[in-house]
This record gives C-alpha cells, structure tokens and sequence, in this order.
C-alpha cells in the first residue's frame, strides 16, 4: 500500500509536469495557426480576428475544414481510430500517433476559424500521456498502479489539460472528480488538484496569468438577484436542448468519406458568417467577450442572431465531423443572453449589463455539461474575479442545473 501511495504520489508530479509542457505547446500551436491563416494575434484584449478581410476569413476556415476532414477521414477509417478519453477510462487504449494526429488537428481547425472548443485536444493529450505512463511503469515491473488508480491519474491528467490552457486549477479539478471520475475522496480530489496546480504552473511560467476574459471589478448588488433567476431558468432551458443537441450531433457524425464534404460545408457556412461577424469563428472567446462588452440598445438583433448562430453552427461542424470541445462555445451563447436580457432590462434595473451575460454564461455551461461546480469554478477562475461574485454565479448555476434537469429527463 505504501509503494502505490509513492508510485501514485510520483506520477502525479511527473504528469503534472509533463501535461503542461502538452497544454504550452498546444497553446503556442494555436497561436501560430492563427498567425498565420488569420493574421492576428489573440490577446484578452483582442479576441476577434480582424486582421484581416472577411474573403480571407473565409478563406482560412474553409481551408482549415478541408485539410481537417481528409485528416479525420484517414484516422477514423483507415488506421486504428483514436480512442475518446472515456473509452480510455474504461481500458482501451489510446494509441499515441493516432492521438498526437486527432489533438493537433483539432487546435489547427479551431485556430483556422473552426466553430468548435478548443478544450477537448489538451484533456485528450493528457489522459494519453498519463496511460502511456502507466503503460510504462507496468512494462519496467518496478511497480503497478491499481486500475482504480490508473484511471484515476487519467481523469485527473485530462482536467490537468484543461487547467494548463486556460490557467484553471480548480476546474481542472471539478472537471475530473465530476465529469470524468465521479468520486469525490480525499484521494481524488488531492491528486487531480495537485496535478492540475503543476499544469497550471508549468504552462503559465511562459505564457502569463492574464485573465481569458476580460470583466470589470464592480460588485454585484442585492438588485441583480431577480435577473439572476431569470437569466438562469432561461440558460437551463437552452443549456438543456444544447447538450441534446451536441450530444446527438456526436452520435450522428459520418463514419466514411461523406466527411470529406460535410465538414468543408459546414466550415463554408462558417466563412460565410463571419465575413461580417468575425465573433462567429473558433471556440467562443470572442462571442463571449463581445457580449460582456456589450450595452447598446442596438446591438440587440446582433447579440440574438450571434447567439443563435454560434448555436447552430457549433452544432452543425460536430455534426459534420469536426471533433473539439463544447465548454467555451456554451460559455459564449450563455453570454449572448445574457446580454441581451441585461440590455432589455437596462431602462429599469441601471445595472451593469456585463454582469448579466457573466451569468448567463456560467449558467448555460453549467445546464449543457450537467458539472454545476466545474462551470462556477471555470467562469470564477478564468476571469479572475473575487468572492463575492460567487454568490450570484453560485445561484444562477443552481437554477440552471435544476431546470436542466427537469427539462433533459422529458426529452
């Protein structure tokens, strides 16, 4: 018992180590795609790729569906496909090349303008990197970790992934205890926090600590409470037909070579979007951040079709075969309504609007990934916020879940 305690205590920190050194890298790939199909740098402060035309935006996204799908062809039907994250906690194996090829592709269709999160590559290049760790302790014989303990340092690299992109050790580790690993323990929640903090560590030392959205510091007020609720019963309801939507989406992706034209279709309608609304391209940080910016009354058409767009789109590129996450797209179309009910409600309630669509986000990721504690960690730690705020994220994602729930067990 001894020996496993040390052999686990050791592998958190190597792959602590070892899974931020993958999150930096992905992270500088991103940069560099983007760079060069869209011409932009991606700060907190300029998230919207307007470097260049709208011609040369569509040109990027299409360009990048292209190349994705003969990429996600060829792993899907002619070699071993890569296996989910979940698959790899249930024992299958998570071949490494297969893998490196499945993560990369998906943060360079994210970065050409692919509507889709950027947050599945580095969870999946964490839970590959920790079973082939373990792969090697049990081929060296000096040790072997129990399956409980295996899949546990695979659910808790996986969150490490996420913690090292995003500078979110504490959603890293609600990712692993509540989505993937599902058992809260002195042991579980020690290890995936300690390797979520290393990531975190290791990725931040080159890239910073600024926030990933940007939102001021004013405090909330007793006033917002009501638009609270209404905020949240309206992002579990949409939140709740999202998660059908993507999850159907996923099951009903093209196995064969009918992904060769579906996924350039679906990145075409994406082109053809943002050559007006650049806001519509990658994983939803720019939608997002647009929102929280947002207090013009005449911007209120914008934030409906934003949202409206960035919902259908995300859920047709995954339908066309695209692969990538869903957590920062939920966050955007959260804020999107937010937003705008903030914006209706101005005239009357002459509170800050950006508080309005922080909520709405925190809620409607919340309702689409049924993880009430990962989305009010993720919005609390990505936007650096203080305490207080947690009072009423906190309620509106208890509202949002609720009503989720309600909604996804008559569905």
């Amino acid at each position: 018992m001894k020996t496993q305690n040390f052999t686990l205590t050791v592998s958190t920190i190597i792959l602590g180590g070892l899974v931020g050194i993958s999150s930096l890298l992905l992270s500088l790939f991103l940069n560099l795609i983007e760079k060069l199909f869209l011409h932009f740098n991606e700060t907190t402060l300029h998230p919207i790729a307007t470097g260049g035309s709208g011609v040369a935006r569509l040109i990027s996204v299409v360009i990048g569906g292209l190349l994705a799908s003969i990429i996600w062809w060829f792993l899907r039907t002619k070699v071993t496909p890569p296996a989910t994250i979940e698959q790899g906690l249930g024992g299958r194996n998570m071949p490494a090349i297969q893998t490196f090829f499945h993560v990369v592709t998906q943060i360079f269709y994210v970065g050409t303008g692919g509507s889709v999160g950027r947050e599945l590559a580095p969870r999946e290049a964490g839970a590959m990197i920790a079973q082939k760790w373990q792969q090697l302790l049990t081929k060296s014989r000096l040790t072997q970790l129990s399956e409980a303990d295996t899949r546990l340092l695979m659910a808790a690299a996986a969150g490490a992934g996420f913690a090292g992109v995003y500078n979110a050790p504490l959603t890293g580790m609600f990712f692993c205890v509540e989505v993937l690993y599902r058992k809260v323990s002195i042991r579980t929640v020690s290890v995936s926090l300690a390797m979520s903090i290393l990531s975190t560590l290791v990725s931040t030392s080159f890239r910073g600590t600024a926030p990933y959205y940007l939102v001021p510091h004013s405090g909330f007020s007793a006033a917002f409470l009501p638009i609270t609720v209404l905020i949240a019963v309206l992002s579990g309801l949409l939140g709740a037909l999202f998660r059908k939507a993507f999850k159907w989406a996923g099951r009903s992706k093209p196995q064969n070579w009918q992904m060769l034209w579906q996924l350039p279709v679906a990145s075409l309608a994406t082109g053809l979007i943002s050559m007006n609304f650049p806001q519509i391209m990658g994983n939803g940080r720019a939608l997002a951040q647009f929102s929280l910016n947002a207090t013009n009354r005449q911007l209120l058409i914008i934030l409906l079709l934003g949202g409206a767009a960035k919902y259908l789109i995300t859920v047709f590129v995954i339908r066309a075969g695209a692969f990538g996450g869903t957590l920062t797209p939920s966050v955007a179309i959260g804020a999107s309504l937010g937003a705008l009910i903030g914006i209706l409600l101005l005239p009357i309630s002459h509170l800050p609007v950006w508080q309005s669509a922080l909520v709405g986000g925190c809620s409607l990721l919340a309702a689409s990934q049924q993880a009430p504690l990962m989305a009010l960690f993720m919005i609390f730690e990505v936007c650096h916020l203080n305490s207080m705020a947690l009072i009423p994220l906190g309620i509106g994602v208890a509202i949002s879940i609720t009503v989720s729930k309600a909604i996804l067990n008559h569905l």
